[in-house]
């Protein structure tokens, strides 16, 4: 769980910190070290109280170790605790900050943008949906049936008219139904999803594009999970033409504490037209600038954000920096060989039945069972077995018609089946398939 290196780094850290500041006369916080000891033991105790997200036998929600250099940096960082709010609270982690977005931007072609870091991707999305809502006052967002929940929520807090378009059998909007929303000519905005959280599918970009040039509306591309795939080398091609869309939409959503290796919370909003950064000015009399520069709190709808996220992603993107051929785009590599490779042993398996080839690294499956209702209490039965045996799996609820594109002979009895979902965002997952492919098998055969 800990390298035995990283609180050495990290004291080595602190140590080139504290020589910026020998000039300050001596002081020293006192500190209650039995105290402080005592509880430190309690919390431990308490954490203990967790899925092992860290280890690759967790297989099973959208949570991601920070590499440790992101640990550290975070670490390092909180002896002086930055603001990024404004430049009085965050000089240099709001330098950081900005040549973060400057290489995250690039990675979407973007040059000449606008953008900082926030909360996590509900926030992000906030600002993308609450610019869209000025740009196109009073006009509807449409996103996704398998979109995050957080856009028709979202919508109804900045009071804009929200629809959810239908899917296809792959978990991708249809281009069609989408259509027949923006013929009514009140649609402002439409929601690609890169990478939606049940299936990770991507939605159809190129298309969507076109349509919102005929029609007249803007695009948000939700790429919270799924923004960094662009830089692998293993995506699909038709994946990749969405890909490749993405420097013609009007603002990106990617959350670095996703693939990104960060802790949380650490989101990302950019918007292809600075000129954007005119609704977000502000006269207030008691912000506090020491400079004329532009400040992040004048890009931003949050005030005071935690600067030790910007200094763990700066440090990040040093170590791994964004390109299509390093070590980074390779571990995007393996996570999305080892969802097809676990597709590939389920579809073998005489206990489960996948359901659509992974797009990125999500994989749904239900087990096999003669109708809907015997494979949801399966399902249930098959996570806690594995979870006995240290698999930790997610569990999802899914439209009988969409299984029954996958499991035609399985009889319908219920609305929704509950179906069994692995996202394999760990590169590691790949080394450790045989073992969970077992441990699955285990499970499937004491049913």
């Amino acid at each position: 769980m800990i390298h035995p290196a990283e609180l050495k780094l990290l004291r080595e850290a602190l140590a080139t910190l504290a020589e910026g500041f020998e000039d300050l006369p001596a002081f020293t916080p006192e500190i209650d070290t039995g105290a402080v000891h005592a509880v430190l033991q309690r919390v431990a105790e308490r954490m203990q109280d967790n899925y092992p997200y860290f280890h690759p036998q967790y297989a099973g929600q959208m949570l991601k170790p920070p590499h440790a250099v992101a640990r550290i940096a975070y670490a390092m960082a909180l002896w002086v605790n930055p603001n990024n709010h404004a430049l009085d609270g965050g000089r240099a982690s709001s330098a950081l900050e900005k040549e973060c977005i400057v290489e995250l931007a690039r990675m979407y072609g973007w040059e000449n943008s606008l953008g900082h870091l926030t909360g996590g991707g509900t926030m992000a999305n906030l600002e993308a949906l609450w610019v869209a809502g000025l740009t196109n006052p009073g006009k509807r967002i449409i996103a996704s049936e398998q979109a995050h929940y957080t856009h028709s929520r979202l919508s109804s807090v900045l009071n804009l008219p929200f629809s959810s378009v239908a899917v296809d059998a792959h978990g991708r909007m249809e281009l069609v139904a989408i259509e027949d929303l923006l013929r009514n000519g009140d649609v402002g905005t439409i929601v690609a999803t890169i990478g939606n959280t049940g299936f990770g599918s991507v939605d159809p970009l190129p298309g969507i594009l076109e349509l919102a040039e005929k029609y007249g509306a803007r695009v948000h591309a939700d790429a919270a999970y799924g923004g960094y795939f662009g830089l692998s080398s293993q995506i699909h091609a038709s994946t990749r033409a969405a890909y490749d869309c993405l420097t013609r939409v009007d603002s990106i959503v990617v959350d670095p504490h996703k693939h990104g290796l960060q802790p949380y919370g650490c989101g990302c909003i950019l918007f292809r037209d600075p000129d954007v950064g005119r609704f977000y000015k502000h006269d207030s009399p008691f912000t506090y600038f020491s400079s004329a520069e532009l400040h992040l709190g004048e890009i931003s709808l949050e005030c005071s954000r935690p600067g030790a996220s910007a200094v763990a992603l700066w440090a990040t993107q040093q170590l791994f920096p964004l390109v299509t051929d390093g070590q980074f785009s390779q571990w995007l590599d393996q996570c999305l060989l080892a969802a097809r490779t676990l597709w590939d042993r389920l579809d073998t398996s005489v206990y489960y039945r996948p359901l659509m080839p992974p797009e990125l690294d999500i994989v749904v499956y239900a087990v096999d069972a003669p109708d809907m209702a015997e494979a949801s209490r399966r399902a249930r039965q098959v996570f806690a077995l594995a979870a006995a045996q240290n698999l930790h799996l997610a569990m999802v609820e899914l439209p009988s018609a969409l299984v029954s594109t996958y499991v035609p002979e399985m009889a319908v009895n219920t609305d929704t089946v509950t179906c069994l979902r692995s996202v394999l965002m760990k590169p590691e997952h790949r080394d450790w398939l045989d073992e969970i492919a077992r441990i699955l098998e285990t499970a499937g055969a004491s049913l």
